[in-house]
Parts: structure tokens; C-alpha cells; sequence
């Protein structure tokens, strides 16, 4: 019996972390170098998710920063027919609000691989 409780908090474990890494279904993922050339679109929203003071250090245009923290209650400040493309520092910050803007009802995003640490 204790074999079963630990080979089902292993699993438990494994898809928790799994899951973490695992695309968000409606997002797509996308290239620094491709983003570089879709920055004059204009129906397209640049998000940048890193906090304020990352963001004044070293950001992109036409990127608008909207922390990670502050995803879910700004979102009403971008338009859910357009398409979003979130960056960060990595790829792991704006993946998740990539996935935050999924469940608030947004169509269109995409996430920029690597984040700003690939930019080249």
C-alpha cells in the first residue's frame, strides 16, 4: 500500500513539472528574429512582462511593459481581436501570461522563445 502512495506522488510530481514545461494549448511560439520583423504591424499588441525596473534597463519597441503580476487585471487594456505577443527576460514569464490572457478569453498570442536573453 505505501508502494502505491509513492509511485502516485511520483507521477503527481512528474506532470506538476511536466506541465510547467509544456506549451499552453492556443499559444504559439515564435522567434526573437521573427518578432523583429512583424514590429511595425499595427494589429499586433507588444507586451513586455518583466517588472518596471527590468523593463527601464533594457527593453524593445514597440514593446509596452504590463508586469507578470499585473497581467490579469491590465488585460482590459488590450483588445482580445488582435494579436498578442508577450515577452520576458527567458520565454518562462511570458509564457505564463501568455496562458493567464488564454483563460481571460484571448484568441491570439504568442510567445517570444528565449525572451529577451535570445535577442539578437
Amino acid at each position: 500500500m505505501e508502494a502505491i502512495i509513492q509511485y502516485a506522488i511520483l507521477i503527481g510530481v512528474m506532470w506538476f513539472v511536466i506541465s510547467r514545461f509544456m506549451p499552453a494549448k492556443g499559444v504559439a511560439n515564435t522567434t526573437p528574429a521573427l518578432v523583429k520583423n512583424r514590429t511595425k504591424e499595427k494589429n499586433v499588441q507588444f507586451i513586455d512582462v518583466r517588472t518596471p525596473r527590468e523593463y527601464k534597463t533594457n527593453h524593445k519597441k514597440p514593446f509596452k511593459n504590463i508586469p507578470l503580476g499585473d497581467i490579469a487585471t491590465r488585460s482590459s487594456e488590450l483588445d482580445k481581436d488582435k494579436e498578442v505577443i508577450v515577452l520576458c527576460q527567458s520565454g518562462m514569464r511570458s509564457m505564463k501570461a501568455a496562458k493567464t490572457l488564454r483563460k481571460q478569453g484571448f484568441q491570439h498570442i504568442t510567445n517570444v522563445k528565449g525572451g529577451l536573453a535570445a535577442w539578437v
